[in-house]
């Protein structure tokens, strides 16, 4: 079902493009975007037209060919993509809009509203909320009331059901777009007056973090350019999804930086049993790309900060620390590192990670010991945790 639904987003954004470029299609143009046999794109282009999504333009007539239009101009989504990744029994949702007054839409509506969502940030076009396991009611209607909230998030085997509850534009949304997003794999609704109630089925995917520290020197290359490039380089694998890459700051005063002692850190959502093969890329991208032998990774799986780990990063923008430290709390806390001195930073990057970008760009900046996301979890319903992973310890 997951891969008909995928295959149904992707012909009909394929007709949408072409109604609004052309004004029409033809059983060529879908055949020749989607590289099919004729007949398949025929076949999808009949199943459309039953579902209402597409009309017929003009009827075939001796070698003319027939015309199409898909039925709306509108997107057929404005969600680019809902995923979410779980570690233990929280859940971290990712919602990429196309526009970014629909992320604050959401991320205002979202944080109003409560239910179980505890945090919620957005950087641009994407929102990234924080969540137990569990059920919280909402109180959705119109203003002032929250117009859409997360009432509930439950693992399903492998996946990850989230309940929404919503009204007027969100509503819309939730009928008629969210399904079309990419990371989708079901949406089921029910309304009960002008409040609809709907269930989004995501995966359950894996959450990485990788610091990256020591890739230059001082006559060229730089950390923050090769961690963007190992994420693009990432994003090429099946099943592999960016979220995010930042810039930390570590301590100034460390004689032996190449300039200002800045690390970085990519984050990553991947499916269940992929992390090794991914990790072995991002090693092998790192040490071919770098320009110091002393280059370093780190990896956490998971997105959880600990105060004891986030205590690591505090003192790597305080103090000089040594190798056989950074091993220590690497084993500690189940997270692997790779290469020279350049763990170091590579597992302060870790540390620090999760924190906004004006805590994480001034390295005088204190650093709070909690993960964001603990307001209300007293009363949450947990239920049906998730699992860690397989942690590896050096």
């Amino acid at each position: 079902m997951r891969g008909v639904i995928q295959k149904r987003r992707e012909y009909l954004h394929l007709m949408r493009a072409c109604t609004l470029e052309h004004g029409f299609f033809t059983i060529t143009d879908i055949q020749r975007g989607t590289s099919v046999p004729r007949s398949t794109a025929q076949d999808w282009i009949n199943r459309l037209l039953d579902e209402g999504c597409v009309v017929i333009r003009e009827r075939k007539m001796g070698r003319n060919p027939a015309k199409y239009a898909a039925i709306s101009a509108i997107p057929s989504s404005a969600c680019r993509r809902i995923f979410t990744t779980i570690d233990g029994d929280r859940v971290e949702i990712h919602h990429d809009c196309l526009s970014s007054a629909n992320a604050a839409f959401c991320a205002y509506h979202h944080t109003h509203a409560g239910g179980v969502i505890e945090n919620v940030r957005r950087d641009g076009t994407l929102i990234r909320e924080w969540a137990h396991l569990g059920h919280r009611d909402v109180d959705i209607g119109l203003h002032p009331a929250a117009a859409v909230g997360v009432a509930g998030i439950e693992r399903d085997g492998e996946d990850l059901v989230q309940h929404i509850r919503c009204i007027g534009g969100p509503a819309y949304s939730l009928t008629d777009m969210m399904s079309h997003a990419g990371g989708v794999c079901d949406v089921s609704i029910q309304r009960s007056g002008d409040i609809v109630e709907g269930s989004v089925r995501t995966k359950a995917l894996t959450h990485v973090i990788a610091g990256i520290d020591d890739t230059d020197n001082r006559e060229r290359g730089a950390t923050f350019a090769l961690s963007l490039a190992l994420l693009q380089h990432l994003e090429t694998m099946k099943g592999v999804l960016p979220i995010s890459h930042h810039v930390a700051m570590l301590n100034p005063a460390v004689t032996r930086k190449t300039a200002g002692n800045s690390c970085s850190y990519i984050e990553i959502a991947m499916p269940k049993g992929s992390y090794t093969r991914v990790k072995e890329r991002a090693l092998n991208f790192v040490e071919d790309e770098s320009l110091s032998p002393e280059w370093g990774m780190a990896f956490k799986q998971g997105f959880i900060i600990p105060p004891s780990l986030r205590a690591y990063g505090e003192r790597a923008r305080r103090e000089v620390i040594t190798r056989e430290e950074a091993e220590a709390i690497a084993t500690e806390h189940g997270i692997e590192i790779y290469g020279g001195f350049g763990v170091v930073g590579a597992l302060a990057a870790v540390a620090l990670s999760g924190l906004p970008h004006e805590i994480l760009l001034r390295a005088e900046a204190r650093v709070p010991d909690s993960f964001p996301g603990t307001r209300r979890k007293e009363n949450l319903s947990r239920h049906n945790p998730g699992s860690h992973g397989n942690t590896r310890s050096l």
